[in-house]
């Protein structure tokens, strides 16, 4: 099994940036909570909501291709952006990638 690099970092300032390792056919969403980082999954992590909508800002060509409920899905993400996945759809193929969580501290539910 090829394990790669995944970098963490954070729009919220007392959050330091991370990395740790990603499995090819993992996606950011599974790391994350695999390593007690909150990202926020309201549907449970099957491409049915955006709230783990995150910003991949290098290797977007190591990740799965995006599908057009993904797309769907981003459009309704606060402020998206070029780059932005859906951290349950974000699953890595080859490669190391890097993400951007973008500030959550204004969902409902924290």
């Amino acid at each position: 099994m090829s394990i790669f690099k995944l970098k963490i970092n954070f729009e919220e300032a007392d959050h330091e940036p991370v990395e740790l390792p990603i499995a090819a056919g993992e996606s950011v969403l599974d790391v994350c909570l695999d390593n007690g980082i909150e990202l926020q999954h309201n549907c449970g992590g099957v491409c049915g909501c955006s709230t783990c909508h995150v910003y991949v800002t290098k290797g977007m060509d190591n990740i799965e291709e995006i599908s057009d409920k993904e797309e769907d899905f981003i459009d309704r993400a606060v402020r998206p952006k070029i780059t932005s996945r859906l951290g349950c759809q974000c699953v890595v193929i080859n490669g190391d990638i890097e993400v951007t969580i973008p500030d959550q501290s204004g969902f409902m539910g924290h």
